[in-house]
């Protein structure tokens, strides 16, 4: 049997394995995710769900009213501004480190140079000619077999969906990754993994059915690493693919 302990190390050996530059695009586009929920509990109901709602500051266009380094801005969210509306926040160095990434993701999107074309196209792309929605979810459409999309907006930007649309494997990240579970008795079960721990792994499959397994009741467990989703790249005219990148990065679910 595989164990939990060989798996991590083994992802570890292929993310080392990774070209430099994805690497740190995998680093970031995890921080950026987590630290959308920092940002929701800590500045959202100051900042709005795009940084630019209090005056004087943008984060879109890396505009701040104390401090523009790294340093002086965390320390800006850490001790607050005495004086204004700006609390002091007790967070952890991990906590700053996510919200940090997401505040920098804000101005990383406005400065990117992908073209973006018509939201409205986009959509109809997504739901017609992409049939996305086999796959993905957003809201209360589609289906749960990849990851849900209905907040992809406000975690990555521009430039890292369009790598996933053209170069699904090479962008994919490591919690969307499908696994292969063989059971004792031969039976072949392919998921995505929702969560795992030293006994068990829960996963759904390629039919959206819940699973939950013992590791004791697989002889092989092992996870995929090419992309179940196929590249855009020959499929969609780089009109259509900026259409589709402009519905994407409108799609920020409760955050709008």
């Amino acid at each position: 049997m595989v164990t939990k302990r060989w798996l991590m190390w083994a992802g570890l050996l292929a993310l080392a394995l990774m070209p430099l530059q994805a690497q740190h695009e995998i680093a970031i586009a995890v921080d950026v995710e987590s630290g959308l929920h920092v940002y929701r509990a800590y500045c959202f109901t100051c900042h709005g769900p795009e940084g630019a709602s209090a005056p004087g500051v943008d984060f879109r266009r890396g505009e701040f009213r104390h401090g523009s380094s790294r340093q002086e801005l965390m320390a800006t969210i850490r001790n607050g501004i005495p004086g204004t509306a700006m609390p002091a926040n007790n967070l952890d160095g991990d906590d700053l480190r996510r919200v940090m990434a997401y505040i920098t993701s804000l101005h990383d999107f406005q400065a990117s140079n992908v073209t973006l074309g018509n939201a409205e196209r986009g959509s109809e792309l997504f739901r017609g000619k992409g049939q996305c929605l086999t796959c993905h979810r957003v809201e209360t459409q589609g289906s749960r077999v990849g990851p849900d999309l209905s907040e992809i907006g406000a975690t990555r930007s521009a430039a890292f969906l369009e790598r996933t649309l053209l170069d699904p494997t090479g962008a994919m990240l490591p919690q969307n990754r499908f696994v292969r579970g063989v059971t004792k008795d031969g039976k072949v079960i392919i998921g995505r993994r929702l969560n795992e721990n030293t006994d068990t792994v829960q996963l759904i499959d390629e039919h959206e059915n819940l699973l939950s397994f013992p590791k004791a009741d697989l002889r092989e467990y092992s996870s995929l690493r090419t992309s179940r989703m196929l590249s855009l790249k020959d499929k969609f005219s780089s009109a259509e693919l900026g259409d589709l990148l402009a519905y994407l990065v409108s799609l920020k679910g409760s955050i709008q």
